[in-house]
């Protein structure tokens, strides 16, 4: 059994899709990020850097894991799918979760910071994140031109860049005209185990179309920024 630690972020919902990918049996376990609960003393025991997800795998001695890209890998190999073991395999969708965990989910998460939750609209700051979100975007879309998946198979390099990148409105960026990109988020969304997943530890709705939600949550996050 797995314990999950997590809240309804990006990257509390790559733990939380790959769960249920997998088929794996956890619990899930709130963590408020805009009260502070990820700073607490239980939790930095779990993850020292503070921030969510973290599991812990109570059928292997309580081992923790923290960081979402090593959760995943963690889970995939648990279960020995969704990430190759032959070398090239495995360094093709570990590469693309890089590209994710490097690339997609900063660029996104600072366009998030400067377009929704500072109070202050830096425009230069604002159009510095979103054209690279927007590149980035661009090279998902160049190399899904010629490819089903990221890697050779659906894997949780997959997962990972689609956590993200489906909420590409919240960031403020653009995916118009990017067809390949365009097709490969509608099947993310029909793979089992995601629709489930990206409700996990509770569904936040469509907030682009209810601005009391949308505004609630930018208070939780812009509180969550000075913790």
């Amino acid at each position: 059994m797995i314990d999950l630690y997590t809240a309804p972020t990006p990257n509390g919902h790559k733990a939380s899709c790959t769960l249920e990918a997998l088929a794996l049996p956890y619990e899930t376990h709130y963590v408020d990020i805009g009260a502070g609960e990820q700073k607490q003393a239980s939790f930095l025991a779990l993850n020292p850097n503070g921030r969510i997800p973290a599991i812990v795998d109570r059928d292997n001695d309580n081992f923790a894991v923290f960081e979402s890209g090593a959760i995943m890998i963690y889970l995939a190999e648990l279960a020995g799918k969704l990430l190759p073991s032959d070398a090239k395999g495995r360094s093709k969708v570990i590469q693309w979760l890089m590209f994710q965990m490097g690339g997609v989910g900063p660029m996104m998460g600072q366009a998030n910071v400067f377009h929704r939750y500072f109070p202050e609209k830096i425009q230069p700051a604002i159009d510095r994140y979103q054209n690279e979100c927007r590149r980035l975007f661009e090279v998902l879309d160049s190399h899904l031109a010629n490819n089903e998946w990221l890697a050779d198979d659906y894997s949780i390099a997959d997962i990972a860049n689609w956590c993200w990148v489906r909420t590409h409105k919240w960031s403020g960026v653009s995916i118009e005209g990017l067809d390949n990109l365009s097709r490969w988020l509608t099947v993310m969304q029909n793979q089992p185990g995601m629709a489930k997943g990206i409700e996990v530890p509770f569904s936040l709705g469509n907030l682009l179309d209810d601005d009391a939600e949308a505004e609630k949550f930018k208070d939780s996050a812009r509180n969550m920024l000075q913790k």
